[in-house]
């Protein structure tokens, strides 16, 4: 017990010294920006210090209880539906009450919400003393799957699985707008109104020649990772799995060079998605094949949030029509059509809207972050053959720990290409 104990610190605290020294993101890349964009965003930037002192000692004070290892499969299961089912009670209240304060029909809207606010203030105390253990149940259970898909060379993942649920950063998108590229990526505290959030897009697009767009994301790679809270099982599996894997390579050249260029974000971001969906995979049929579905409440996902009548697939497909909306957005700004495919980019999104798609922007800072993420042959990336060369070299490996492995030693989108042709 002493001998396990201490193995778990040691591996905690060494692959936080290595992680902190060496440290890549998903959304959050310290990088030099303009005192010109800071201007407008220094009253809303996210304190990742503050955050981080936070979650680690979280992290160390429950580190010693190893209680997870002493739980069979039923009861682990049993854990995370009763916080599952916790969660959904905290939406239900949170909208109930949202209502409340909504109806112009209410003349005391205080009051009557009194009772909802009254629960839900002990919902979340009840929530808040199990979520440590739901956290530490998610991660040795996705750490098993690891351990049997080939990845952990020293019988335990490495670094080891550490995330948090939390309010994550928005991020604030900055790209030119005659090309497609991320210029800037700035983290946002989470409570900004959308109303702020309007503003100070529109301020740093009226000041400068640049597109602007704030998004919300699934995840952050710091150390333990930031993780949606969401009841859906698979989409909070493959979150705490894509940060994971981002911590991993961000001990090895391919992380360590990811903001480099274009092409190494790109190929650390569609590594990542596609190792997330095996991963997660491999952690329902070990230990959630039988279990009965439990509600899910849909995440904000990376691409759209859908209106409460489902978009008909058959008739319109999302990805594919991104995906020509990219490539002829590209068309346009390779022959200098700045304000034609900005137009266009107007007049498809209000496209989407008539389908179920509720996006609020779709401009050069949409497709410069939304791009990254090429693990499907259609999606916002357009023509970029970064995606498909990644998509190509894993159809060739023999397994999931052979693809990341290799992959995770690249320095260069034409160590890449050569690679993946070479078969």
């Amino acid at each position: 017990m002493r001998k396990e104990m201490f193995q778990r610190f040691f591996y905690f605290f060494l692959s936080l010294t290595f992680l902190l020294l060496s440290f890549t993101s998903s959304s959050w890349n310290p990088i030099e920006f303009s005192d010109k964009i800071r201007q407008y965003t220094r009253q809303y930037e996210f304190d990742y210090t503050g955050w981080e002192i936070s979650a680690v000692w979280e992290k160390i004070s429950t580190a010693s209880l190893g209680s997870v290892h002493y739980l069979n499969t039923s009861q682990q299961r049993k854990i995370i539906e009763d916080y599952f089912t916790l969660l959904i009670t905290v939406n239900e209240l949170q909208q109930n009450i949202s209502e409340i304060y909504g109806d112009p029909n209410i003349p005391t809207p205080e009051k009557k919400a009194v009772d909802f606010e009254k629960e839900l203030e002990n919902v979340n105390s009840i929530l808040t003393n199990q979520k440590q253990l739901t956290e530490s149940i998610l991660q040795y259970q996705i750490g098993q799957a690891i351990y049997s898909l080939g990845l952990s060379e020293i019988g335990t993942p490495f670094p080891p699985i550490l995330f948090q649920t939390t309010k994550l950063p928005n991020q604030l998108i900055i790209s030119p707008r005659e090309a497609i590229f991320q210029e800037e990526n700035i983290s946002l505290i989470a409570d900004v109104d959308l109303n702020e959030i309007v503003k100070l897009e529109n301020a740093i697009e009226k000041d400068s020649d640049y597109s602007a767009l704030v998004v919300s994301v699934g995840g952050v790679s710091t150390y333990p990772t930031m993780v949606i809270n969401t009841t859906n099982l698979s989409y909070l599996i493959e979150t705490i799995a894509h940060e994971w894997v981002h911590n991993y390579l961000a001990l090895r050249p391919l992380g360590l060079r990811y903001s480099s260029s274009r092409e190494l974000r790109t190929m650390n971001e569609t590594v990542a998605s596609i190792a997330s969906v095996e991963i997660s995979d491999a952690v329902i049929e070990m230990f959630y094949s039988n279990l009965v579905e439990i509600e899910a409440i849909e995440p904000k996902t990376l691409q759209a949030s859908a209106s409460a009548s489902q978009p008909n697939q058959e008739l319109f497909n999302f990805s594919k029509e991104m995906y020509q909306t990219r490539i002829l957005v590209d068309e346009l700004l390779s022959k200098e059509k700045i304000d034609e495919a900005e137009r266009y980019m107007e007049m498809r999104r209000l496209t989407f809207w008539e389908n179920g798609y509720h996006i609020r922007k779709i401009n050069q800072a949409y497709f410069a972050f939304h791009g990254a993420y090429a693990d499907e042959p259609f999606s916002a990336a357009g023509k970029d053959p970064v995606g498909d060369d990644v998509r190509f070299f894993r159809a060739r490996q023999p397994s999931l720990a052979s693809f990341i492995r290799k992959m995770s030693w690249m320095y260069s989108y034409p160590q890449l290409h050569t690679a993946a042709r070479a078969y």
